[in-house]
């Protein structure tokens, strides 16, 4: 077999997929018990040999091809030369449960196992394949991007990706670029301003010259970032697999011994069965399957063992800003009266008249506020990007930005703006100003109480935003996180993480948006947020929170804490059960059966351990320090 295309042939013949595991399991137990209890049956052989067949064959195959096409030793080569010692001796049974319990064992890895990270390929699908080239006056050929040059004039239309980077030369635009900078509220675009691919319009048409190719998009620059994120990350590789050069030569040197001292071969075939790893393999992905279980019942669903390993060694939580410490919508934060004439009701009706005609999302927040009831038509002209003016009973209404107001006649000074995170909307009756309308993205009424938690567990929390600075550090302050960075771009985040990370601290990125992919994939690990995350941020997090309920995250630590702490128990518990049973059985206290059935006793140990994390609870508080 030394062609390495024949054995791959054999290979794929010979491996099994976990439902035809779970089968041939499942029949193997079954053979192996009328094994033990001397059941007659009408096969000419012992039933165990079933076992021997359907469990042990994969086993022995997985070490051939370790041996002699990686030319790399596992934890399956001790337990194949077990397995064939208890065959030579005719210990079928000790063969049979061997091939069993490490099926087993593989059957729970394939279930605890990093599933495919699809994040990559979402972001790609949501690129757009085609762009509008412009071909006369509102006339275009839609074309694949690779073929639209820097130069070329490509229209936007309404609800449509912003597909390539450039800047704009007809109309205007309000681009939602939240996926891309993390920006809670759009942002007005006219002639001669900047917008790059990625973005989102939100309203009007407008045409836009390419400044830049498709290979060197904001968009392409994103996916290729998080490529390179993702191809950092290594595989967990389980404890067995990384002794198992040591194990095997210790193993062997044990036989060997029991062997020369005793002059009984059985004793040295004893010895081997009861070193194999079964419990040492098991004592990871049954602590894992439990943990990710409980967490799942929480809310909170933890996409795989290495996933869970990463989450435990969290020293620094990086927090997204919009969506994840804030709702993510833009909503009225308060209304100032500037004239006493008119009360804040009345303030927000009048803007909520002329506002009802605009489709920016500023007016939709504005006319939620307000009760428009009863309300009658009126004539209202749009100024895109900077208001809004109408008539009503008569009189000359305002809305928009202070600028705007003063463009057409209203007269006031900057210091009767008041100093506000978030937008301002200026409101003018007769030329003269009445008053403002302030709108934010509201914190999460439980963030503050989250950002403490982890400070008792001493991981500090680092807020991370592509929104203004004024923004962000108002938002920091009330959710009481020290360290902040604003006006941030994707590969920004990224680089603000790797700085940590280069300085040996292991961060964890929480975010929602396409804009967190990039840092999501490279921080050492990521929770995204699963309600309204993008499917991006989704696929792309160690851990999801189902509900979008931020007070999981320092129950997450505690519980993936907690899991790593059981799996060192269970290991320490079956290095200790393993040494007892080699000295018994060099003592010829145990045979090839009874040492298989001592064997079973560090698997049925490690599997009842782990299972307490079924019933594991928050203790808000208690056990948090490092494992």
């Amino acid at each position: 077999m030394g062609d390495t295309g024949d054995w791959k042939v054999v290979k794929n013949w010979i491996k099994m997929e976990s439902r035809e595991t779970l089968i041939c399991v499942a029949v193997s137990a079954a053979a192996l018990i009328l094994s033990i209890a001397h059941i007659r049956t009408v096969l000419p052989f012992d039933p165990a040999w079933i076992a021997v067949v359907l469990c042990g064959v994969p086993i022995l195959a997985g070490a051939g091809e370790g041996l002699f096409v990686r030319h790399d030793i596992k934890a399956d080569v001790l337990v194949s030369i077990a397995l064939v010692a208890a065959l030579v001796t005719g210990q079928y049974f000790a063969a049979g449960e061997v091939a069993l319990i490490m099926q087993i064992g593989s059957l729970l890895e394939d279930f605890t196992a990093d599933r495919a990270r699809k994040g990559l390929e979402k972001l790609i699908g949501m690129t757009p394949g085609l762009a509008h080239l412009q071909k006369g006056k509102g006339e275009w050929d839609d074309l694949p991007l690779d073929q639209i040059h820097p130069g070329d004039r490509i229209y936007i239309l309404p609800g449509e990706m912003v597909p390539l980077d450039g800047e704009i030369l007809e109309g205007s635009a309000v681009l939602d670029q939240s996926m891309m900078t993390g920006e809670s509220l759009p942002v007005d675009k006219s002639v001669g301003d900047s917008v790059f691919s990625g973005c989102i319009s939100r309203s009007r048409s407008f045409l836009m010259e390419v400044r830049k190719g498709n290979e060197d998009s904001s968009m392409q620059r994103l996916i290729r970032l998080t490529r390179e994120a993702e191809e950092k990350k290594a595989p967990v590789v389980t404890l067995a697999d990384r002794w198992a050069s040591w194990l095997v030569l210790f193993a062997l040197l044990c036989a060997l011994a029991a062997w020369a001292l005793t002059g009984v071969f059985l004793r040295a075939v004893t010895v081997l069965v009861v070193f194999c790893p079964c419990a040492f393999i098991l004592a990871t992905p049954t602590a894992v399957l439990a943990g990710i279980a409980n967490g799942a019942g929480k809310g909170i669903l933890i996409r795989s063992g290495a996933s869970l390993q990463k989450l435990s060694g969290i020293r620094c939580v990086a927090f997204d800003k919009t969506g994840t410490l804030t709702g993510g919508e833009p909503e009225v934060g308060r209304v100032v009266c500037l004239d006493p004439s008119f009360s804040e009701e009345k303030i927000l009706h009048l803007a909520a008249r002329l506002e009802r005609y605009s489709d920016h999302p500023l007016a939709r927040a504005i006319v939620k506020a307000a009760d428009l009831s009863g309300v009658d038509e009126c004539s209202v002209q749009v100024f895109p990007g900077e208001g809004i003016a109408g008539q009503t009973d008569g009189r000359e209404l305002l809305v928009g930005k202070a600028a705007f107001l003063e463009n057409r006649g209203v007269h006031f000074s900057s210091n009767d703006l008041p100093e506000e995170r978030g937008t301002v909307v200026c409101v003018a009756f007769d030329r003269k100003l009445i008053g403002v309308i302030c709108l934010c993205d509201r914190i999460r009424p439980e963030a503050s109480t989250v950002i403490r938690e982890l400070k008792e567990m001493e991981i500090p929390a680092l807020l991370l935003s592509g929104d203004n600075a004024g923004t962000v550090r108002t938002i920091a302050d009330e959710a009481g996180i020290d360290s902040w960075k604003a006006g941030l771009m994707p590969e920004d985040k990224n680089r603000v993480i790797q700085e940590r990370q280069e300085a040996g601290v292991k961060v964890c990125m929480v975010g929602d948006g396409i804009n967190d992919a990039l840092a999501l994939a490279g921080a050492d690990a990521g929770i995204a947020m699963g309600g309204i995350g993008s499917d991006v941020a989704v696929e792309t997090a160690d851990a999801v929170l189902v509900e979008d309920d931020i007070s999981k995250i320092p129950y997450l630590f505690r519980l993936t804490r907690k899991v790593m702490s059981k799996i060192k128990m269970n290991l320490t518990a079956a290095m200790v059960i393993n040494i007892t049973a080699v000295v018994l059985s060099i003592a010829g206290i145990l045979n090839p059966v009874t040492g298989a059935l001592w064997h079973n006793c560090g698997s049925v140990f490690v599997i009842v351990n782990a299972a307490t994390l079924l019933a594991y609870r928050d203790q808000k508080g208690k056990n948090q320090g490092p494992v």
